[in-house]
């Protein structure tokens, strides 16, 4: 059967990764994000292979969300897979010394973010054979580190989610799993830095980090097992770093 694949955050990094790899197999791909024109310039290059809908939409927010999965009514009669890959972290301030802006930012997107789309696309993920809801956590959803109190406590939230969801699902056949990356050289530091290029480019300097491409395989692996497989929770990280904090650079 030729998969449906609704993608969030796919005009960056993981997301944009992903979308790639599941056009070159042709599945009917349904990509979301925040930049009208990133999504119509990766829209243009995708659909020489694939069917492509875009939706330009933030998760942040609730009723935008609810109203671009609805305008999919009479277009999609179903949704096979669903990756909730958009999040971001912003600064890495000690907690008294943080932006509570950011921190709602943060927690807007990586939990009520995801919250939103899922329970909006639900109804079609229930029409699917073989329903599959991908969350794409961090390392960070188990273990904390100094600066990233707010961004880590939201990773937390994700692992718990996913979590919740597979027992919550488990009835319907609906399988869901969590990748949970380590460093990965993508917009993610860049982003975090508040467009500072060379505090981002200093994150992945002496060592080899993961690209989008080592996650979007990933993705297609966890949804490439038989029915009755389900990868619940999927840790990468470099061969460098060994958890959230411990990290081997060469000089």
């Amino acid at each position: 059967m030729e998969k449906t694949i609704l993608i969030t955050g796919a005009t960056a990094g993981f997301g944009e990764a992903a979308a790639r790899k599941f056009a070159a197999e042709g599945a009917v791909l349904i990509l979301t994000g925040r930049r009208a024109d990133r999504l119509q310039a990766l829209r243009a290059e995708l659909a020489a292979s694939t069917q492509v809908y875009t939706l330009c939409f933030d998760v942040r927010h609730r009723a935008d969300t609810e109203a671009s999965v609805a305008s999919l009514s009479g277009k999609i009669d179903r949704i096979d897979v669903l990756v909730n890959n958009a999040g971001l972290a912003l600064g890495k301030s000690a907690l008294p010394n943080g932006d509570p802006e950011d921190w709602d930012t943060m927690i807007d997107t990586n939990v009520k973010g995801l919250l939103y789309v899922t329970r909006a696309c639900l109804p079609l993920i229930r029409k699917s054979e073989s329903g599959h809801i991908v969350n794409i956590g961090s390392i960070a959803g188990a273990e904390v580190y100094p600066g990233g109190n707010v961004y880590c406590a939201t990773k937390h939230a994700v692992n718990a989610l996913s979590k919740a969801l597979r027992q919550e699902l488990l009835p319907e056949g609906i399988r869901v799993s969590q990748i949970r990356p380590g460093l990965a050289d993508t917009e993610f530091s860049l982003v975090r830095y508040k467009g500072d290029a060379d505090k981002a480019a200093a994150v992945y300097r002496g060592f080899e980090a993961l690209t989008g491409a080592d996650i979007a395989d990933a993705v297609h692996y966890v949804i490439s097992t038989p029915a009755h497989v389900c990868i619940n929770d999927l840790e990468i990280t470099p061969a460098a770093q060994a958890n959230a904090y411990l990290l081997h650079k060469q000089n």
